[in-house]
């Protein structure tokens, strides 16, 4: 069973995409702050049980999805081998410099139709190439 975990303040969304993940198999984790987030990653390093893919919203209420994808590349704390796949959620398209520096598995653009989300999240753990950013055409 593969670990998700899902940083998402919007309620609504989170738990979509929660029971989604979760009904094709998923052990899904949510979180809904990046405080949370990181508390969630320490824990899954300390737990021995890495996180295969993060998904991950850029607008948090407490700081951006960049500064947890930051941290985990910096903190000893969380390393994990291999790290999770990312995928970043967000509703303005990220700049190439943003892009370039994190290297996110891809990008998915809201609003999104879930299923991109899952052949998005399949594609990514399954490290298939994609052949262009989610959310454009569904």
């Amino acid at each position: 069973m593969q670990n998700v975990l899902i940083v998402e303040d919007e309620n609504p969304l989170r738990r979509i995409l929660t029971l989604n993940l979760a009904r094709r198999g998923y052990n899904v984790v949510e979180a809904d702050t990046g405080e949370a987030a990181l508390d969630a990653l320490h824990a899954s390093v300390a737990g021995n049980i890495p996180f295969d893919l993060l998904l991950l919203d850029i607008n948090l209420p407490d700081q951006s999805g960049w500064d947890i994808l930051r941290r985990l590349r910096e903190d000893p704390g969380l390393a994990t081998r291999p790290p999770p796949a990312v995928i970043v959620m967000t509703a303005v398209r990220p700049h190439d410099k943003r892009l370039a520096e994190f290297h996110p598995d891809a990008v998915l653009l809201k609003p999104f139709p879930i299923e991109a989300l899952l052949r998005l999240s399949e594609r990514v753990l399954t490290k298939q190439p994609s052949t262009r950013e989610e959310g454009e055409d569904g």
